[in-house]
């Protein structure tokens, strides 16, 4: 027999969806915020030449220069005040989590509660200044190389910096603010809308390769059938749950001795989502967008960088295995997985698994079957994110159709729509208990 959850998630419907006002208004404050982001990305930065711009991406299409681009929503490709995207403030959110795990001062600010939740918050916006400045400069002095620039000098490279921090730490603000009284994670809704919204060009731009001839028929078959396949992959291991038996104690009310419950506690075969691989994008991303813009100098730094670590070479492939393999690991133990506070949690309720103490015993329990299913989730990321990749960079087929992009699209759908569901439960549940106290009162005035 359903449960009474189950009974009001399978009567959602269209009517009930009108009726939650709270529900609306958080879907529409986040589309205003996302439209916002959208408009902002076709904001030039003011002293760049827009032909002369459009002429280098045309070249950098194919390389990290297409990458940035999805990433970014198309920013950099027009070089708007969003160019730099999201992506610092994720990747001072990784070192700002990897330093709460390593150095006792964040792991005490992490145990404050709410203060230390916003002191480390207040770091990685603090970090998040640092890598934008840093990652602005560079790509000011690269579009002055480039030939780029209207009028170069200290006055651009001041403005460009500017603008482009400005930019970021707006996108930021934006973020949170969906977070908070939108719907969804802002940050992941961001990245997404971007990937959405160049998706209709880079569709054109596949299709108009095979009237040209530069991509035969079989492969464009082929690359459709992959990305389907790649939606469904991601479709079922994202929904696959491994449920730990959960057993709860006879307890006595009054006069009256229940007996034992039980349940389940569902642990997901990748906890982490689709954190990981943007994680490593972002690592990935930083010292490559210097390269992007540098100089076509053929020695130093930046030539070691594009031919080895360059989207699609053999050292990008390695090092994004890595990442995304160490991020499942360490987003799961540090965030969306605490074993010490589910088994805290359930020695609190009474609940214990069936032949394991609570206790330690419980948390050594959990973190062996978190471990032992994150073999599948991480290899299943890494499936996921590098093998359409290396096919892609094989044909120059548009990134969109990548792996990365096709996971960012289709997780955050369904957290999204996940969401939207939970709130029409609780709007129904709400209606349920309102409904009951009106009965209660009625029959009171009856019996009167």
């Amino acid at each position: 027999m359903a449960s009474a959850a189950e009974q009001m998630a399978a009567n959602l419907s269209w009517s009930s969806f009108s009726k939650a006002k709270e529900l609306q208004q958080r879907i529409l404050f986040a589309l205003g915020l996302l439209i916002v982001y959208r408009i902002g990305t076709y904001i030039p930065v003011p002293g760049v030449d827009p032909v002369q711009l459009a002429r280098f991406f045309e070249q950098a299409q194919q390389g990290i220069g297409g990458m940035l681009n999805m990433f970014t929503g198309g920013a950099v490709g027009r070089m708007a005040i969003f160019a730099l995207g999201i992506m610092p403030y994720i990747s001072a959110s990784i070192i700002v989590q990897l330093l709460t795990a390593m150095v006792p001062h964040f792991e005490q600010l992490k145990k404050e509660g709410e203060q230390g939740r916003k002191k480390i918050n207040q770091y990685t916006r603090y970090g998040t200044v640092f890598l934008a400045t840093f990652q602005a400069y560079g790509i000011s002095v690269g579009l002055e190389g480039q030939g780029l620039v209207i009028d170069p000098g200290l006055f651009f490279r001041a403005s460009c910096v500017i603008t482009l921090v400005g930019g970021t730490m707006f996108l930021m603000w934006l973020g949170e603010q969906i977070t908070a009284r939108g719907i969804g994670n802002g940050i992941s809704l961001i990245i997404f809308v971007g990937i959405i919204a160049e998706l209709p060009a880079a569709l054109a731009q596949f299709f108009s390769q095979g009237r040209t001839g530069a991509l035969s028929t079989p492969v464009i078959l082929g690359v459709i059938v992959m990305a389907i396949a790649v939606i469904a992959l991601i479709v079922f291991v994202e929904r696959a749950l491994r449920k730990v038996h959960i057993q709860y104690p006879r307890r006595q009310v009054g006069q009256k001795m229940y007996a034992g419950e039980s349940s389940n506690l569902p642990i997901k075969i990748n906890p982490a989502g689709v954190i990981p691989p943007i994680f490593a994008s972002s690592l990935l991303l930083l010292p490559n967008t210097i390269t992007t813009f540098s100089g076509g100098d053929s020695t130093g730094l930046t030539n070691i960088i594009a031919s080895y670590f360059g989207r699609g070479q053999i050292g990008y492939l390695v090092l994004f295995a890595v990442l995304t393999i160490f991020f499942a690991y360490f987003y799961t133990a540090n965030v969306s997985f605490k074993s010490e506070d589910v088994a805290d949690n359930l020695k609190k309720q009474g609940g214990f698994v069936p032949g394991i103490r609570p206790g330690p015993k419980t948390v050594e329990y959990l973190d062996y079957v978190v471990a032992r299913l994150l073999v599948l989730g991480s290899a299943y990321l890494t499936a996921v994110c590098l093998l359409p990749e290396i096919l892609i960079s094989e044909l120059n087929v548009p990134f969109y159709f990548g792996g990365t992009s096709l996971l960012i699209v289709v997780s955050v759908t369904m957290d999204t729509i996940t969401q939207v569901q939970s709130h029409m439960l609780a709007h129904q549940y709400e209606g349920l208990i309102e409904k009951s106290k009106l009965r209660g009162k009625g029959r009171k005035k009856a019996r009167r």
